[in-house]
């Protein structure tokens, strides 16, 4: 049996979170899940019963993964090489059929379990489906080190068409996105799916985005998960980028956030996928656990 001051601690929990239940339902979360989060059922399955808890509260979430270290070893089964520069994959013909398969068949699959086993009714999607996202190839483009890089067959977005996913929306269904999109043409397109979730996003008019890491958050030192920062709004994320402190995959993270922020998204968080209820407590608490980004000020919950 619970002690009083255990009830008195879960009701006072449950009366703070009563008005951002509120003022989010019938909004639209998107959430992005990292390769890394897919790859371990242990972060994966409890963060996908805490989208099942947003869905009961009458929230729309649209899930976004990547598959990076899915298509990391994939491509070293099959022995082609791995390149990735400043957080974005590199890639040939031959890898892009290795991410095509990786992101739209075993990553997708994965999560689409996943959600079952967590109540979700969830539909399995590219951005090739339903002319959801429309890219062109990327041009040779400078890296941070000033080296001149051909990413390959890598799209820069150009159109985001989101009549399927309101479909699915109305259906009670929770979209899964793998990070392809396809050219004028219809060819596939590798995109960073802090990109694509980004995009999509702008284009839903979510209340937020959420991106869940391995990290604890947004941190002040690269090489210290203590020095996670609660709250940052862009020209701080700037001076941070500008101090060394955003270096690898934190790199197209850091894009996607301005992305979101300058398309009118309120609200970025980046949570740390594997902390308890960490994305409960980062939608329904005021001191959350990763980080919150806002456009400019020092913003405040929700």
């Amino acid at each position: 049996m619970k002690d009083i001051g255990q009830r008195t601690t879960e009701i006072a929990g449950l009366r703070h979170a009563i008005p951002y239940v509120r003022l989010f339902r019938g909004r639209t979360f998107v959430i992005k899940l990292g390769g890394e989060t897919l790859a371990e059922d242990h972060l994966l399955l409890p963060l996908l019963e805490q989208v099942e808890v947003l869905g009961q509260l009458g929230i729309h979430v649209v899930l976004v993964h990547g598959g990076g270290p899915q298509t990391t070893a994939l491509a070293t089964r099959l022995g082609l090489p791995t390149r990735i520069v400043d957080g974005r994959r590199v890639t040939d013909a031959a890898t892009l059929e290795a991410s095509v398969l990786a992101l739209a068949g075993q990553a997708n699959t994965r999560v689409l379990s996943a959600a079952r086993r967590a109540g979700l009714a969830a539909v399995g999607l590219t951005g090739i489906d339903g002319n959801l996202l429309t890219a062109s190839q990327r041009p040779p483009v400078p890296a941070a080190n000033g080296e001149l890089v051909d990413y390959g067959h890598v799209g820069d977005l150009e159109a985001v068409d989101i009549r399927l996913l309101a479909r699915l929306a109305e259906a009670g269904f929770v979209p899964v996105i793998a990070s392809l999109a396809a050219a004028a043409d219809g060819a596939p397109l590798n995109v960073n799916a802090d990109t694509v979730a980004a995009a999509l996003a702008v284009a839903l008019g979510a209340a937020k985005l959420i991106l869940a890491v391995a990290i604890p958050g947004i941190l002040e030192r690269a090489d210290d998960p203590h020095s996670v920062i609660s709250l940052v709004d862009l020209p701080g994320l700037e001076a941070l980028a500008a101090a060394g402190a955003l270096s690898g995959g934190m790199l197209p993270k850091a894009a996607a956030i301005r992305q979101a922020l300058a398309g009118g998204v309120p609200r970025v968080h980046v949570i740390p996928a594997g902390a308890p209820d960490a994305l409960l407590a980062e939608v329904f608490t005021n001191e959350g656990v990763g980080t919150m980004v806002v456009a400019n000020g020092t913003g405040t919950a929700p």
